[in-house]
């Protein structure tokens, strides 16, 4: 997706205001879309790992724990996925080893390390594939909170926990993708990725009384040295507050659109920056699965590095998500059972 507008989370308000009618409509467009359509109803429990917002807010390190969460309880699941920024529209297995970001979008690609994932723009005939190929207990929806054609077992809203909800507006005048009280239903718990604010945590709990899980994006310690860092992600400055924060020391850094596939001239303009800086070139997983196809893309690959990140629960937290789990699957299996 472009760019983010910086009024979303900073000033000046006039342009957010003067948005205001647009925000009603794509508001009103959304909510009607979810009263009216009829969801379908997996054979297998869906559980969604979501936000409420537009943008990076930690969705997919989300997405990967729930994957590997349940496999460690002795499910097998699928993870389900738009493969936004992909030219695939499936239902189509992802393939690590063939598949490039133009095929199926980088998160997919990121995806596929945990568990199988399936990338169909409708979610229903995903839904559907998946449960013909009988490899699946289960199906991880990987965003399409505010998707209605497919109905949800248990589902999770990401938050990220230093900039909350921005100014608390609709799309395009502010992040929101619906208002919050139209998807305050939709959820059944909410994680902060990062801490919040008391004040973002109270006003979240009154708008959203779910509970709420803590969680952080933790990684190694790199080696201590210059580097140069790119990111095209949701928000680029978390992944370079990280790596400061893991003994990087940045001398240059190049933010890039969510998504934003690398230019043959990109690729070159960040190896010649670092070798003006004398740097090492540091990236996002995210990031480092985009550089397939041209010389120019493998050039980049073999320069760069990447920063692995997982998110890890608080002990209270874990202990919620279980309960969670346990509830929702005990209900979904019950229910397959009835006559």
């Amino acid at each position: 997706m472009p760019r983010e507008p910086r009024f979303w989370y900073d000033q000046p308000e006039w342009a957010a205001r003067a948005l205001a009618p647009a925000s009603l409509l794509y508001g009103a467009i959304a909510a009607r879309r979810i009263a009216s359509e009829k969801p379908y109803r997996s054979k297998l429990p869906v559980i969604c790992a979501g936000n409420f917002t537009a943008g990076g807010s930690g969705k997919t390190p989300f997405a990967i724990l729930l994957a590997e969460t349940l496999i460690a309880r002795g499910e097998k699941p699928v993870v389900l996925t738009r493969g936004y920024g992909g030219s695939e529209r499936g239902p189509h297995w992802v393939d690590a080893d063939l598949d490039t970001a133009n095929d199926v979008g980088d998160e997919p690609l990121l995806l596929a390390r945990a568990c199988p994932v399936m990338v169909a723009r409708d979610r229903a005939a995903g839904a559907r594939a998946i449960e013909a190929s009988n490899r699946a207990t289960l199906i991880v929806m990987d965003d399409g909170l505010q998707n209605p054609s497919l109905e949800k077992t248990l589902s999770f809203a990401v938050v990220d926990g230093a900039r909350g909800l921005g100014n608390g507006r609709v799309i395009p005048a502010g992040p929101l993708r619906m208002r919050l009280e139209d998807q305050a239903p939709l959820v059944q718990a909410v994680v902060f990725n990062g801490a919040p604010s008391p004040a973002l945590a109270a006003s979240l709990a009154r708008s959203v009384p779910v509970p709420q899980l803590a969680a952080t994006l933790e990684g190694e310690p790199v080696t201590p040295g210059r580097y140069v860092a790119f990111a095209g992600i949701g928000h680029p400055e978390r992944f370079f507050a990280t790596a400061r924060s893991l003994g990087a020391t940045l001398v240059a850094i190049c933010p890039f659109p969510d998504h934003a596939q690398l230019t043959s001239a990109r690729a070159l303009k960040l190896l010649e920056l670092a070798r003006l800086h004398d740097a090492q070139l540091i990236t996002t997983e995210k990031d480092f699965v985009r550089l397939k196809g041209n010389a120019s893309m493998r050039a980049l690959a073999a320069e760069a590095m990447s920063l692995p990140v997982r998110m890890t629960l608080a002990p209270d937290a874990s202990a919620t998500l279980a309960r969670l789990l346990d509830g929702a699957l005990g209900n979904a299996k019950a229910a397959t059972r009835l006559p």
